[in-house]
Order: structure tokens, then C-alpha cells, then sequence
């Protein structure tokens, strides 16, 4: 079995999923008292959403690259990132890690061609309005006031 780096804490409650959802699917297919080898680096929310109040996208990525880095110095196989908006700063982790990246963008790509749609919605938060991936100016400040309180 391979160890899978878990870049997590942003916030600390959207990694728990990820770490249940895993270990449920090494259950389910190993059975017994199995679990998933896994390492995880939880970064302090608080730094991150700040730099992305500022706009410092290109901090975020360099902190993120670091925490990476320190899930391959011990020992992760591979990385996953634990939150949906951090992958705006995915090239910066993959370019400085060497480690397979899983991307929320190809699973996504996966899922909606598997289920043949023609179109998909999607919500986020203020901070994807005008980024190119939520191209109308929809109001997303009920839907940031909510997921982050």
C-alpha cells in the first residue's frame, strides 16, 4: 500500500472528509482492520485566508510547495489537497513537488464526461468570481458568508 500525503487545514473541518473517505474505501476493499497509510500536513487556516483576502496567491502556493515538500521528505507517494479552492495554486505545488498531484479538476473532468452532461453548475466562493472558472458576475457573497462561518 501506498502512503498518500494529505495537504489539509484549510480549514481543518474539509479535511476530516478526505481522511474518512479514504480510510472507508481501504475498508471497503481490504476489509478487516485495514486503514490507509497516510501523512498529513495541516497548515494554519488563519495565514492561508489571509493571503488570499490580499490576493498573495503566489505566497500561498510557495506555502503550500513547502508543506508538500515536507510530506515527500517523509515518505508520502503522493499528494492530495484537501480543500477545493487551493488548487488555484496547484501549478506551484506540482512544479516544485515531484510527487503524483491527484487534482480535483480531473476528477471533476472524469465525472461530468462519465455521466455524459452537456453542462454542470457550480458554486464558489467571492474569491473565484472573475479568475476565468466562474465567468458571470453571480453574487457569491451569501455562499463565502456562509461556508466560511
Amino acid at each position: 500500500m501506498k502512503t498518500i500525503g494529505l495537504l489539509g487545514g484549510m480549514s481543518w473541518e474539509s479535511t476530516i472528509p478526505y481522511y474518512r473517505l479514504i480510510n472507508e474505501g481501504i475498508k471497503q476493499r481490504l476489509g478487516g482492520l485495514h486503514s490507509a497509510q497516510v501523512l498529513l500536513h495541516s497548515v494554519d487556516f488563519h495565514e492561508i485566508e489571509e493571503c488570499q483576502r490580499r490576493g498573495e496567491w503566489d505566497k500561498t502556493g510557495d506555502i503550500l510547495a513547502e508543506a508538500a515538500l515536507g510530506l515527500q521528505r517523509a515518505g508520502a507517494e503522493g499528494i492530495v489537497l484537501c480543500t477545493n479552492t487551493m488548487h488555484k495554486v496547484a501549478d506551484a505545488i506540482e512544479s516544485r513537488c515531484t510527487l503524483p498531484f491527484l487534482h480535483i479538476a480531473d476528477a471533476t473532468g472524469r465525472a461530468i464526461t462519465g455521466a455524459r452532461n452537456d453542462s454542470c453548475g457550480a458554486a464558489g466562493y467571492a474569491l473565484h468570481h472573475g479568475t476565468g472558472f466562474l465567468s458571470r458576475a453571480a453574487d457569491g457573497t451569501i455562499f463565502h458568508q456562509l461556508s466560511y462561518s
